[in-house]
C-alpha cells in the first residue's frame, strides 16, 4: 500500500493521446487545479509535497535576493503559467527572466522561454520533468535548467548549447551549485537539503 504523501504526488494525464488540446482548452480548465499543456497533452499538476515547498522557498528566497537585488530582472514562483505555443503551457517551480527580457512578463502570463527553469522533481513527475518538460524547455530555448532531484538530494545543471540543453554537472551533497547564467550565484547543497 503507498505512503500517504506519495498518493498525492500521483499524476494522472487528463484527456486521450488522439486530442490535440489548445490553449482556449487550458483556459477553460476548472479553476482551483492545476494543469501543463504540452504539445496538446493535458496533464493535471498534483499538489507537491511539503519537503518539496521547503526546498522551493529556499531557491525562491536565494534567487530573489541575488537576481531582483542586482536589479538583473525577476524571478516567479509557481503557479504561473508559461506559454510556449498555443500548444503548450507549462508551470515551472521556478524561473528567472533576464532584464532584457522583461517584455514576455504579460498581465496573466509569460509568453515565451524564461532564461532559467527550476523544476523539483517529484516521484511521480521526476520522468515527466526529466524527459517530457526538459525536451520543451530545450526546444523553446530556455538557456538553464536545474533539475532539483529530492530522494537523491543532488541538482543537476543544464545549459544551452549548439547541441540544446546539455547537463554541465550533477551537485550532489559537499557540493556547492553555480550558475552559467547568473555569475557569482551559488547554492550550497547542504544547506539546501538540511
Amino acid at each position: 500500500m503507498p505512503e500517504p504523501d506519495k498518493v498525492q504526488e500521483l499524476a494522472a494525464k487528463y484527456d486521450s493521446p488522439e486530442t490535440r488540446l489548445t490553449y482556449e482548452d487550458y483556459c477553460r480548465m476548472p479553476a482551483g487545479l492545476r494543469y501543463e499543456l504540452v504539445e496538446g497533452d493535458m496533464r493535471m499538476v498534483p499538489s507537491p509535497s511539503v519537503f518539496h515547498q521547503e526546498i522551493s522557498k529556499r531557491l525562491l528566497k536565494s534567487l530573489m535576493e541575488w537576481v531582483e537585488g542586482k536589479g538583473l530582472g525577476l524571478v516567479y514562483d509557481a503557479p504561473i503559467d508559461v506559454v510556449l505555443s498555443q500548444h503548450t503551457v507549462v508551470q515551472p517551480d521556478l524561473l528567472y527572466i533576464s532584464r532584457e527580457r522583461l517584455g514576455i512578463i504579460m498581465k496573466a502570463n509569460i509568453q515565451g522561454a524564461p532564461d532559467l527553469v527550476v523544476e523539483i522533481l517529484s516521484p511521480s513527475t521526476a520522468e515527466w520533468d526529466r524527459v517530457t518538460k526538459r525536451r520543451t524547455y530545450e526546444r523553446y530555448g530556455v538557456r538553464e535548467l536545474w533539475l532539483v532531484d529530492l530522494e537523491g538530494r543532488s541538482i543537476e545543471v543544464a545549459a544551452r548549447n549548439e547541441m540544446g540543453l546539455e547537463t554541465i554537472r550533477v551537485y550532489p551533497l559537499g557540493t556547492t551549485v553555480s550558475s552559467p547564467i547568473l555569475p557569482g550565484f551559488v547554492v550550497d547543497v547542504d544547506q539546501l537539503f538540511r
